[in-house]
């Protein structure tokens, strides 16, 4: 068991040396962010299994608070509502779970960011085109292959791996480097 551990554990620091590649396209990330919030938009989130609920972290930092306390930042993962997941997969399709909300919810000044480790789940990837249609900004975070997220959105946040397991970790970090980021902007 130790070697697995190891091997893990040497998997996730590899990984990690690599991110700093990402710093450009996190920086945009930072803009979009925070050109969107203070225009009166707000900040919106999905994706499936693991990625939805590190958009309800990143949600929850957001609104919460991060490393302060300050006002909360208008952040939403829509991949909370059991109701509305279920009503939307049962009448309509899971394809359509996250593009019917947004069709209720979203609006131009908004920014959208759609977690795929993949870069191909068919309802993440409908929901960022529905929301360049719409004009609204996209965030795709992915690994490796960015897949059809990455033809779609403004920035792509590609994950150097191809490894779900990393690909999620660093994914959190990320989230948790741009609530960073956008609470220092807004609030210090």
């Amino acid at each position: 068991m130790k070697k697995i551990i190891d091997q893990d554990i040497h998997s996730h620091i590899e990984l990690f040396k690599k991110l700093s590649l990402l710093n450009d396209d996190i920086e945009k990330c930072v803009k979009i962010i925070l050109e969107g919030l203070n225009k009166g938009g707000k900040l919106i989130l999905f994706g499936n299994g693991g990625s939805a609920a590190d958009a309800q972290h990143i949600a929850a930092e957001l609104v919460g608070r991060f490393n302060f306390d300050r006002p909360g930042i208008p952040a939403i993962a829509i991949t909370t509502d059991s109701s509305i997941l279920t009503s939307i997969s049962n009448d309509y399709n899971f394809e359509k779970v996250f593009q019917r909300q947004l069709e209720a919810i979203l609006n131009k000044l908004d920014i959208v960011i759609g977690i795929s480790t993949s870069g191909n789940s068919a309802n993440v990837v409908n929901a960022l085109d529905y929301s360049k249609k719409v004009g609204a900004k996209t965030i795709g975070f992915t690994g490796l292959n960015s897949g059809k997220v990455g033809n779609i959105c403004d920035v792509t946040l590609s994950v150097p791996s191809t490894e779900t397991p990393r690909i999620q970790e660093a994914h959190i970090f990320i989230g948790h480097t741009l609530c960073n980021l956008i609470e220092l902007k807004l609030f210090k």
